[in-house]
């Protein structure tokens, strides 16, 4: 087994975190649990090649399976997190079904993983970016979870 590149390690662990979102939605979306969701996860989607011959990145199957089983675990406490860093208006079941997920898998990383916040942020904003590629969530992500980093990890700021 030959060694990673640090760079490897990176976009692997940055693929981790947008199959992490897309898992949790469609978790939501199907209906369907953690185990059924992550068993196809690794077997479809990590390293596997598309219908249209694009190569997906093979990802950190450790990072995937902690952020969705603290998604899970902590879903509650992650949620209300969001909703106090949204406008009171809009509680986190009233938001974009694919930024809940993504608030959930950043939320799981920020309570339970020792990755510094500002790294979380910008890995996020960027999965924000990949869905949304138009439009303002990007800047709306940054707010959010800005606001949920200093709840979640006060001493890091």
């Amino acid at each position: 087994m030959t060694a990673l590149s640090g760079n490897q390690k990176r976009k692997m662990k940055s693929a981790s975190r947008l199959y992490a979102v897309q898992a949790l939605f469609q978790m939501e979306q199907s209906d369907s649990g953690l185990d059924r969701v992550r068993a196809e996860f690794l077997e479809f989607r990590f390293g596997e090649t598309t219908p249209d011959g694009d190569e997906m990145l093979d990802g950190d199957v450790k990072l995937f399976s902690k952020l969705l089983e603290d998604a899970v675990s902590f879903q509650a406490k992650i949620d209300q997190m969001t909703d106090r860093a949204l406008v009171a208006k809009w509680p986190i079941d009233r938001i974009d079904p694919t930024l809940r997920a993504l608030f959930r898998a950043a939320g799981a990383e920020l309570v339970s993983a020792d990755t510094p916040p500002k790294v979380v942020i910008t890995e996020f904003v960027d999965v924000a970016v990949a869905f949304f590629p138009d439009g303002k969530e990007g800047r709306f992500v940054n707010a959010v979870l800005d606001h949920m980093a200093r709840e979640a990890r006060p001493e890091a700021f």
